[in-house]
C-alpha cells in the first residue's frame, strides 16, 4: 500500500456533521488568526462547511472578525447589515447584490445569504464590542474605493483636505474608464502614473483618521478604501511587469487589510480568514516559492507566533462547480471529472471514498511533507486542460495545519 495512503487512513477522522468537527475546534486552540481555504471559488460545501466551522468559532471562542476574499466596498454592505447600521432594514438578497462585478457569484450566493443572516441574529444578541463583522480584504476595487471616500467626505467634512486629495486621485484615474487594464497598459509610459495622488491621499488620512470617527467604524472604512487605492494602483501597475510581481502585490495588501481590521478592533481581536487555498496555504510549502512567490498565509504565519495562526485547507475528488470558461464570461455549472491518478485528492480518495478531516501536529506533520499535486480551480476553469495547470506540487503537511476533504461536491448556488 501507498505509505502516503496508509497515513491517511491511521490519521484521518471520518466528517459527516458539525459535530464531527470538534477535534479540529479544539485543535484550532487559542489561535486568534484562523485562515479556511477552499481549492474552487464555486463548491456549495465548501462555503457551508466553513460557515459551520465559522459559527462555532464565534460561539465557542469568541471570534469577532470575519475577512473574506472579496471588495471592501461591497463587503461593507454586509458588515452594515449585520451590524445595524443605517436606518434602513433591506432584504438580504438587496444587500449581497452589491457584488455587481464578475465574479459575483462567489459572494451573492444561496450559502452566504444563510450565513449572513445568521451573523445578523447573531448581532442582535450582542453587545456593540461583540458583534462580528464582516470585511473584503481584496484589492481591485480602485474606483468604488475612490467613490466611498469622496461619497463620505462630501457629506461630513466638505471643506477637507481629504476631500480634495480623493477628487484629484479619482479625476488622474478618469481617461482610463474606470477599466484597470487600461491603466496598467498605459501605466507603462507613465513615469509616476497616479502614484503621488493616492499615495498622498492615504498619508493624509491616516494623519487625520481621528476626524472621522463615529459608532459605525467611518474611520476604519476610509482609511482601507484610501489604502486599497493607493495598493490597486501599484497592483495595476505590476500587471503588465510579472505575474509573479502583481501576485504579491495582491496578497501583500491583503495581509495589510487584515491587519488594519485587527489593529483597529484592539489586541485581543480573533479574525477567520475566508480565501482560496492558493491564497491561504502557505506558499512557501508549494512550488509558488520557486518563483519568489509569497501569499498570505505564509505572511500571517511568518507575522506571528505559531500558536497564533491555524490554517485549514479544502479539497474534493469530484462534483460539479461554478465557474466560466473565460474571465468576463457568464458562469455556467461544470463537472468537476475525478482528480488525476496519485494527486493529493485522489490519494484522499483511495484511502477511503468518505468525508474526511485530517489533523497536522508534531507528531504526525513529517508522513504529509512529501511533494504531491493538489487541484486547485479559479473562476475560470476547463477541465479538458486541468492535468495541465491545475494542480499544485505541494507538502500538504506543512501548507496546512488541518486538511477538510470532501469526496463528492456540488455547485454553489448563485443568485439569480
Amino acid at each position: 500500500m501507498n505509505p502516503l495512503e496508509e497515513s491517511i487512513k491511521r490519521h484521518a477522522i471520518p466528517f459527516e456533521k458539525t459535530e464531527d468537527l470538534s477535534p479540529l475546534i479544539d485543535a484550532i486552540g487559542d489561535a486568534k488568526i484562523v485562515l479556511l481555504g477552499e481549492s474552487s471559488h464555486g463548491t456549495s460545501e465548501f462555503y457551508t462547511v466553513r460557515a459551520e466551522l465559522s459559527k462555532r468559532l464565534v460561539e465557542e471562542k469568541g471570534f469577532t472578525l470575519i475577512a473574506v476574499e472579496g471588495d471592501w466596498p461591497s463587503t461593507q454592505h454586509i458588515n452594515k447589515y449585520i451590524k445595524g447600521y443605517g436606518e434602513t432594514e433591506p432584504h438580504i438578497s438587496d444587500v449581497l447584490k452589491s457584488f455587481n462585478r464578475w465574479p459575483a457569484w462567489m459572494w451573492a450566493n444561496e450559502e452566504i445569504a444563510e450565513f449572513v443572516s445568521w451573523l445578523r441574529v447573531h448581532n442582535t444578541l450582542k453587545e456593540k464590542s461583540n458583534k462580528v463583522g464582516f470585511y473584503g480584504i481584496d484589492v481591485y476595487s480602485l474606483w468604488e474605493s475612490l467613490d466611498e471616500v469622496i461619497s463620505f467626505l462630501s457629506k461630513t467634512q466638505p471643506d477637507s483636505m481629504e476631500l480634495e486629495l480623493a477628487r484629484n486621485a479619482l479625476s488622474c484615474f478618469e481617461t482610463f474608464n474606470r477599466h484597470p487594464e487600461n491603466y496598467a497598459m498605459s501605466s507603462v509610459n507613465l513615469s509616476q502614473a497616479c502614484v503621488d495622488e493616492v499615495s498622498a491621499l492615504l498619508t493624509s488620512i491616516r494623519a487625520n483618521e481621528n476626524n472621522y470617527k463615529n459608532d459605525q467604524e467611518a474611520d476604519l472604512n476610509l482609511k482601507v478604501n484610501a489604502l486599497v487605492a493607493k495598493n490597486a494602483e501599484e497592483y495595476y501597475r505590476a500587471m503588465v511587469r510579472s505575474h509573479e510581481l502583481s501576485w504579491n502585490l495582491r496578497d501583500e495588501h491583503m495581509v495589510e487589510a487584515i491587519n488594519e481590521i485587527m489593529d483597529y478592533h484592539g489586541k485581543e481581536a480573533k479574525i477567520i480568514i475566508w480565501e482560496h487555498n492558493s491564497h491561504i496555504g502557505d506558499a512557501s510549502a508549494t512550488d509558488m516559492a520557486a518563483s519568489d512567490m509569497i501569499n498570505v498565509g505564509q505572511i500571517l504565519r511568518q507575522q506571528n507566533s505559531p500558536e497564533n495562526v491555524y490554517t485549514v485547507g479544502f479539497g474534493t475528488h469530484r462534483g460539479t462547480v461554478i465557474a466560466a470558461e473565460e474571465w468576463g464570461v457568464p458562469f455556467q455549472q461544470i463537472e468537476v471529472p475525478p482528480a488525476i491518478k496519485d494527486s493529493w485528492e485522489d490519494v484522499m480518495h483511495t484511502s477511503g471514498a468518505f468525508n474526511k478531516l485530517l489533523l497536522f501536529n508534531k507528531q504526525n506533520r513529517h508522513l504529509f511533507v512529501e511533494w504531491i499535486g493538489h487541484r486547485a480551480i479559479g473562476v475560470v476553469y476547463n477541465p479538458e486542460y486541468e492535468s495541465y495547470g491545475n494542480y499544485v506540487p505541494s507538502k500538504i503537511g506543512n501548507r496546512y495545519d488541518a486538511f477538510i476533504y470532501i469526496d463528492q461536491t456540488k455547485a454553489l448556488s448563485p443568485l439569480e
